[in-house]
Order: C-alpha cells, then sequence, then structure tokens
C-alpha cells in the first residue's frame, strides 16, 4: 500500500519561503519576501493541490504466447488518475528480452503514450523484467509511488527454421496420405496395364489398348498412404552458446527449432508426427495431425529445459515406435545411451536418421577455478570419442547428417526409400 508524498521540489520551496519570510521580520527587509515570493506560490498551490484519491496501476500485454523474433506491446493501464499530471515507467531488462526504447525508461504527461515494444529473442518461458511505475501531481508536488509491477511470462515458441523436402518416406503403412505405396491400390500414381478383372471401375478401363487387343484392359495406380513419423530430441546438455534468434545457435536451440520444422513439415503432408524429448522433464507428444496437433508439439517444444531426468540418463532408452515409423533422432552424440538406442532401432530395421545438432567448434563449458589448457585438453578428448561413436553409429547403416535447412533429409530419405524397396533374403 501506497500513498501520495511530498516531492523534494515542494519541501524545498516551503523552506525557502519559510525561510525567507522569516529573515524579512527579523531584518525588516522587504527585498527577502520578493526574492521568495515565488517559492511561497509554488508551496501554496501545491498544498492546494493535495491528491485524494488513491490510483490503481496495471500493466498488461497484448498477447502472451509468440514466436522468437516476434513483438508485442506491453500496455500500462491506470485508473483513478483525474489528479495526475506526469507518469514515469522504468522496466527491468531481462535476458533474451529485448525493448524498444532500449533502455526501458518512458515519461509522458499523463494521459499520454506509455507503451513499451517487447519482443523476446529465444524460446522457452520468458518474463520481461519488472517495472517501476511513479505518478506525479500537478506543480510536481506529490509523488505516489514508485510501486512495483510483475509482468506475466510470456510462452515463446520456436522459430520456423527454413526447411523442406520433396522425399517420400521409405516405408508408408497409413491409409491415405501423400506418400506412394509399394502396393497397388486407389490413388493418381500410375503403376501398370493389365488386364480387366472382376471388380475393376469401368473409369479405369484404358480404351485405346482394350481396341487394339479386343480384351478389355485397365491403368492401375499405387496407393497413397500416409506414414508414422516420430521426431526425438536429446536435450540431456546444451552445447555452445546462445545468442537468441538472430544470434549464434546453441546445440539445443538447433535442435528445437530444427525438430519444429521437422514435425511442421510432416504435418502438412498429412503424416501422423509424434514428439519424445530427453531432458530435464522428460516431454511426450502422442501421435497425431493437424493443425492443433502442430501447436501442441510447438507448445511442448517451448516448455524443453535442458538436463537429466532424475540427475541421470537411464541405463535403456525405449523409443517407444512399431514398425514403419520413420525415426529422426536429433542429438549432439555426445550421450552415448542415444546412440546405443539409436542404433538398436537400426538393427530392428526400422528407417532412422540421426541430425547432428552440435555446434561448429563448440567448446568445452568452464567451471571455476579450471584450467583452461586442462579443460580443452578434455573437450578434444571428448571429441575423440563422439566420432568414435559416430562411426559406430555409421556402420550399423544409420545415416548421420547435419542440419543445414532445406534438403536435409532428401539425400538420406532416397536412400532409406531404395533400401526398403530392395529384396531381402529369408533364411
Amino acid at each position: 500500500m501506497t500513498s501520495w508524498r511530498a516531492t523534494a521540489a515542494l519541501a524545498r520551496a516551503a523552506l525557502v519561503a519559510g525561510t525567507g519570510l522569516a529573515g524579512a521580520v527579523v531584518f525588516g527587509s522587504p527585498v527577502m519576501v520578493v526574492l521568495t515570493l515565488p517559492f511561497a506560490l509554488f508551496a501554496a498551490l501545491g498544498m492546494l493541490q493535495l491528491p485524494r484519491s488513491t490510483p490503481v496501476v496495471d500493466a498488461r500485454v497484448d498477447r502472451h504466447t509468440l514466436h522468437e523474433g516476434q513483438g508485442t506491446v506491453s500496455r500500462l493501464l491506470l485508473s483513478e488518475t483525474e489528479e495526475v499530471e506526469h507518469v514515469c515507467r522504468v522496466s527491468g531488462r531481462a535476458r533474451f528480452v529485448a525493448m524498444k526504447p532500449g533502455d526501458g525508461i518512458v515519461g509522458r504527461l499523463w494521459p499520454g503514450d506509455l507503451d513499451i515494444a517487447i519482443s523476446p529473442r529465444r524460446w522457452g518461458s520468458r518474463r520481461p523484467g519488472d517495472e517501476k511505475i511513479a505518478l506525479t501531481s500537478g506543480w510536481a508536488a506529490w509523488r505516489w509511488g514508485p510501486v512495483v509491477v510483475l509482468p506475466r511470462t510470456l510462452e515463446v515458441l520456436p522459430a520456423r527454421a527454413s526447411f523442406d523436402s520433396r522425399a517420400e518416406l521409405p516405408q508408408p503403412l497409413g491409409l491415405v496420405g501423400t506418400h506412394r505405396s509399394r502396393r497397388v491400390g486407389t490413388g493418381s500414381e500410375f503403376s501398370s496395364i493389365r488386364p480387366f478383372q472382376s471388380g475393376d471401375p469401368i473409369r479405369r478401363v484404358n480404351w485405346r489398348l482394350s481396341l487394339r487387343t479386343g480384351h478389355l484392359h485397365v491403368i492401375s495406380t499405387r496407393a497413397e498412404e500416409d506414414s508414422a513419423v516420430l521426431v526425438f530430441v536429446d536435450a540431456s546438455a546444451d552445447y555452445g552458446s546462445s545468442g537468441g534468434v538472430d544470434g549464434s545457435a546453441s546445440s539445443l536451440d538447433l535442435s528445437v527449432r530444427a525438430a519444429a520444422a521437422i514435425a511442421e513439415h510432416f504435418v502438412r503432408q498429412g503424416d501422423r508426427v509424434a514428439l519424445k524429448v530427453l531432458g530435464a522433464v522428460p516431454t511426450q507428444v502422442g501421435y497425431g495431425g493437424g493443425t492443433r496437433h502442430q501447436q501442441r508439439i510447438l507448445h511442448a517444444l517451448a516448455r524443453v529445459q535442458p538436463g537429466r531426468p532424475l540427475e541421470r540418463v537411464p541405463q535403456r532408452l525405449d523409443f517407444g515406435v512399431g514398425a514403419g515409423t520413420f525415426v529422426v533422432v536429433l542429438t549432439s552424440l555426445l550421450e552415448e545411451v542415444v546412440t546405443n538406442a539409436t542404433a538398436g532401432l537400426v538393427r530392428h530395421g526400422l528407417p532412422v536418421m540421426v541430425i547432428d545438432t552440435l555446434p561448429e567448434g563448440t567448446p568445452m563449458a568452464l567451471r571455476e577455478g579450471l584450467d583452461p589448457t586442462i579443460a580443452d585438453l578434455a573437450w578434444r578428448l571428448r571429441r575423440m570419442e563422439r566420432d568414435t561413436l559416430v562411426e559406430q553409429l555409421a556402420a550399423t547403416g544409420c545415416p548421420v547428417v547435419r542440419w543445414r535447412g532445406p534438403g536435409t533429409l532428401d539425400e538420406v530419405l532416397h536412400r532409406l526409400a531404395r533400401r526398403a524397396a530392395a529384396p531381402t533374403v529369408s533364411r
């Protein structure tokens, strides 16, 4: 609870006026009365305009859910302000939150524009800095506040990384979709021309060949099916430094933004997409499709927190996928349990693709008091172990590629599709 208090200007004017009038009486000098008259007038007007109301202050933002890089406006809401002449608003700085004006200070005569534009620069839960609001009455005689206004936390969704792919998934198993199936069925992709069989629709008859051969022939097509896609994000640690949406990207930045782009791409194709996150708070979104499901995936990615679940990584990681599911693993390849689980999926014949999200030249995080030379040597040894893991993973037939936006998946998907269509020898 706050109240109106006299400002330093009012107290100074009253002191100067009182001192001048007392000196004029004591020394019998009318000049001192003339000199202190403006101060006395200001003090009298200020005392007469003592505010009686109790202002109500609040701050609201236009949107609480944004994509990183987008902006919104924080608006100051005031009521019971009939006696307010000037308002000063100061907003504290917060990491990964940009403001305009840059210093977060706005002062205007009331009523006036006191809005502050804010823009979160990185995905996750972002809380703008605390604000302090101070009100001043007429003649700057009385001040109310400053009071602290706590802003509401913003949910910042990851930006959609530039991504597109024209390749088909290797093993579509659903009922309907955009991928060409290996089996014949209703669709638009030409398969062959064969003799007419009972039950074939008349619209499929190839009349040109039928008239030439004297027997009915029909056009057969390949079925169009969808597929199940699991996007797995390894958030057990975050390597590198993050500069927000406009700066450098850490390993988790690359993973989260790439996962959002891949999920959006396959959802738009009509596939069933699921998300699984290994982090401080394990997160899982089941298979689904459509715009609403895509938003659920984005909100789940915005809540990703780096760290190991229950202070440790499980000895065995279960992806929980079935036959025909296309698995995309986004990892820095520094966690052996993730690499072993991925190799297990490949051995079971599932189409798996690993996207390496470790930034180039990522330095090892230095602990306080650690010798930089020892830290550099330890990081070099860790990179050598990582290279060994990548070679072992590639030896199982699992492709490992770096994220580069559009076209990242195309070549790998083509190879997986050829592998799935190749004849196998049963023993």
